[in-house]
């Protein structure tokens, strides 16, 4: 058995495979679309306005010490449950030695987590149309070997699998780079509201300014000040000697 018939025994064998996968990830992505309709409604409530007004507020009572306070008001701030556990971890270590490079840390976790829920849907973008040019390709060999046969029925039931096949890959493609555009965006925002959360909560508090002592404002007042203390001294004068006239 040559090279030959090898691999056209191995590209048959996976027929059916290729099919199967191409149902499975026609349903996964169905799944995603479900998933991506779940995520933009629960960000419905995403307010900017919200946000830097509840801010003061996280920040008052971390400045008091109610940690569990500050947790409490994090959830009018997020907008998904990620969100939410990744800034009570943050407000959790604000105040710690190395705060900073804690906050940093659970930051850059959180964007990783983003970045594998983007992938599920960035496998499907090539894994669709491969899937597809697979059974595309798979039932032409006995298609064409049914025509040479003049096997009408044989000839027209391979391409039928093959075209259908083709179809159901490159929706899931489509479909796929659709839901990964709009979450790519989703998540885009989620962490720069995130990133500014959690820089405005590690900012130090800045110092109450000194109250003035009584009186201070009248001490300074321009009535207050005697007039000749105001006015510049006065410019000494040189005393100008007589010049001798020439003795003639």
């Amino acid at each position: 058995m040559g090279v030959e018939h090898l691999l056209s025994h191995i590209a048959r064998a996976l027929k059916y495979p290729v099919l199967i996968l191409a149902v499975i990830a026609l349903a996964w992505v169905l799944v995603e679309i479900g998933r991506l309709l779940a995520e933009v409604f629960g960000r419905r409530r995403r307010s900017l306005r919200r946000v830097e007004e509840t801010l003061p507020m996280i920040k008052a009572a971390l400045t008091s010490g109610d940690t569990s306070g500050a947790i409490a008001l994090i959830d009018r701030v997020a907008v998904t449950p990620e969100m939410a556990s990744v800034l009570e971890s943050i407000v959790m270590q604000i105040g710690q030695p190395d705060a900073d490079e804690r906050i940093a840390k659970r930051l850059a976790d959180y964007e990783y987590r983003q970045i594998r829920a983007l992938e599920r849907t960035r496998i499907l973008v090539r894994f669709g149309p491969a899937l597809g040019l697979m059974g595309t390709l798979i039932p032409l060999s006995p298609a064409l070997a049914g025509l040479a046969r003049g096997d009408v029925k044989t000839l027209s039931d391979n391409l039928q699998v093959a075209f259908s096949v083709t179809v159901t890959g490159l929706m899931i493609g489509a479909l796929a780079f659709a839901i990964s555009l709009v979450r790519d965006r989703l998540y885009g925002q989620d962490y720069s509201d995130v990133q500014y959360i959690s820089s405005v909560l590690a900012a130090p508090t800045a110092p109450a300014a000194p109250t003035a002592p009584s009186g201070w404002r009248a001490a300074i007042s321009p009535g207050s000040h005697d007039q000749s203390s105001t006015e510049p001294p006065p410019v000494p004068q040189l005393a100008s000697s007589p010049i001798p006239s020439e003795e003639r």
